[in-house]
């Protein structure tokens, strides 16, 4: 069993809310958009980490961190991507993708907005943790965390954190 914190859009903020709920997890993924990469440098430091990069990084950022993440966890396939869309609405960059190699968890930031959406038509959760930073619309900054084991998520939580800054 692995315990997963899913974090997005941080915009070169990281506080001791974050770093709390760092620490409680075996991994921490990152869904882009990350800012100043001491952001990821700070996580790196806790926990294992695996990240993509979003549309407002750096060459810094890009360098370091790939556009996608495929990878599988407790025989659970992942892929992690910034700008995906939703389930009826994904991104035309990755929806030809998602019809032939399936992933189990589909996960993408971008949009500020926290969603978990279960995908009938191709069998797959989405996973968009909304934004644990303070750069954006949203109100309220939020993350996910949760299990991964034998195939599948178990445990599933929204962490909300203090109002933005």
């Amino acid at each position: 069993m692995k315990k997963i914190l899913l974090i997005s859009d941080t915009h070169s903020f990281i506080d001791d809310q974050i770093l709390k709920f760092v620490r409680q997890a075996d991994e921490v993924w990152h869904a882009g958009d990350i800012g100043n990469l001491q952001v990821t440098d700070t996580i790196k430091s806790l926990k294992p980490l695996r990240a993509v990069f979003g549309n407002i990084d750096d060459h810094d950022a890009r360098a370091e961190f790939p556009l996608d993440q495929k990878f599988e966890v407790e025989d659970v396939t992942i892929w992690i991507t910034h700008i995906g869309g939703y389930p009826n609405r994904y991104d035309q960059r990755v929806r030809e993708e998602l019809k032939i190699n399936t992933p189990t968890i589909f996960i993408s930031g971008h949009s500020h907005i926290l969603k978990v959406q279960y995908d009938k038509k191709l069998k797959l959760l989405h996973l968009n943790p909304g934004a644990a930073g303070n750069h954006g619309f949203h109100k309220v900054r939020t993350m996910l965390r949760f299990e991964l084991a034998a195939g599948a998520i178990k445990n599933l939580e929204i962490i909300e954190l203090a109002q933005r800054g």
